[in-house]
């Protein structure tokens, strides 16, 4: 039987920081994964160019139902950490909005800068290799791998969580979670487009691919990002950012001229020239079509001269307090993170390891820690990753 001090299984952001981290204290690991190549959710992200951490990341930018048990991680390994890790492997990069880090060139880059530290520090990576079973001993556990078994006296869970099944993602984290009685939060979900039932999608078929900056609100919580129609519903920054606090049943409320004071720029156009029609004036704030179709929304024809101020705040309304309530979500299939997971209860926040269970670890994704768009999932896998690799 095969023996090492670590098994990860997941070759995820998290797995890989954390094997690197194991390795550097000298422990044998081993890393495996289902998938045939390492680190895919890294490979896609930021549309190519991996937007692998916010240089804003603090507690405050996580969803979980203990909202301070990330604070020990990311306070340990900081994102400064991993931008100097970057820096040192030469990797050119550049912020964005909203203190987003993206590589220059490719997100192969950051993958590729993971896989020469777990080479440096001896860490063995099994690709296309699933556990099928797990088994807890005296001293540590012991897996079937392939047609083989493997005992090991540390095993962390890094397997992420059901977004994207595409890439391979599965529930089994969960299921090692329920194998040895560990609460998780019912998982859904997030950041994640929202749909409209059919009615509503009809009306707004015309605008389908347009874009427009907007805030988007649920309860107290709202985002000012872009938003983009679609021929399901809402797309964008903004409304991934809101599917993550959005539940179903509930109503959305978006505003696409935040900024704007629209009844008294009407106003001013209506005394200017008053002969124009609606979606003209509205045009000059909006794009096109959804200038149009608010103006066909709304019923108003003829010239904006005609109209009272009354009118005029129907309009204002419609743009800057539009409610609807969405159908629906796009699902795992097109979700960026999976909301819930591993209850944080059962986990020690400095160490990662599941209280009730010695030896046993979980982090990243499949946690009940979930970040907001733009680089902070990442920014709690490195930072989850880096505290289990200090002790397992």
């Amino acid at each position: 039987m095969e023996s090492v001090d670590v098994v990860v299984i997941g070759a995820g952001a998290a797995g890989m920081m954390c094997a690197i981290e194991a390795g550097k204290r000298g422990r044998s690991v081993l890393v495996l994964d289902h998938a045939a190549a390492p680190g895919e959710k890294i490979r896609i992200s930021g549309g190519g160019r991996c937007n692998f951490t916010n240089i804003h990341a603090s507690p405050k930018n996580f969803i979980s139902q203990n909202p301070h048990f990330c604070i020990s991680a990311l306070a340990r390994y900081t994102q400064r950490d991993f931008i100097a890790l970057v820096e040192r492997y030469g990797i050119a990069f550049h912020e964005k909005t909203l203190g987003q880090l993206f590589c220059d060139g490719s997100a192969r880059q950051i993958i590729d800068m993971l896989l020469a530290e777990m080479k440096r520090h001896a860490v063995q990576l099994r690709l296309a290799t699933s556990a099928n079973s797990i088994e807890p001993t005296e001293d540590g556990f012991v897996l079937a791998v392939g047609g083989g078994r493997v005992r090991c006296k540390s095993l962390v869970m890094a397997s992420g969580g059901k977004s994207i099944p595409k890439m391979g993602a599965t529930g089994f984290g969960y299921e090692v979670a329920a194998q040895f009685g560990l609460r998780v939060v019912e998982t859904r979900p997030a950041l994640v487009p929202l749909t409209f039932e059919a009615r509503t999608l009809e009306r707004l078929k015309p605008l389908s691919g347009v874009a427009v900056d907007a805030q988007i609100a649920c309860g107290r919580t709202s985002f000012s990002e872009a938003m983009l129609f679609t021929h399901r519903g809402v797309s964008g920054p903004a409304v991934l950012q809101i599917s993550s606090y959005w539940r179903e049943g509930e109503e959305i409320r978006i505003a696409m001229l935040p900024q704007t004071d629209l009844f008294a720029a009407l106003r001013t156009a209506r005394v200017e020239n008053g002969r124009q029609a609606l979606q003209t004036a509205l045009a000059v704030h909006l794009p096109k079509k959804l200038a149009q179709t608010i103006a066909d929304e709304l019923g108003l024809t003829g010239q904006l001269a005609d109209m009272s101020d009354k009118v005029l705040r129907r309009v204002e309304d419609a743009v800057n307090g539009w409610r609807i309530k969405p159908a629906g979500s796009e699902g795992y299939r097109t979700a960026e993170v999976t909301l819930g997971g591993i209850d944080t209860r059962e986990l020690d926040s400095k160490t990662m390891e599941a209280r009730s269970v010695p030896g046993l670890y979980f982090i990243g994704e499949v946690v009940d820690v979930t970040g907001w768009l733009g680089g902070y999932n990442f920014q709690w896998a490195w930072s989850s990753g880096w505290c289990a690799g200090q002790v397992a």
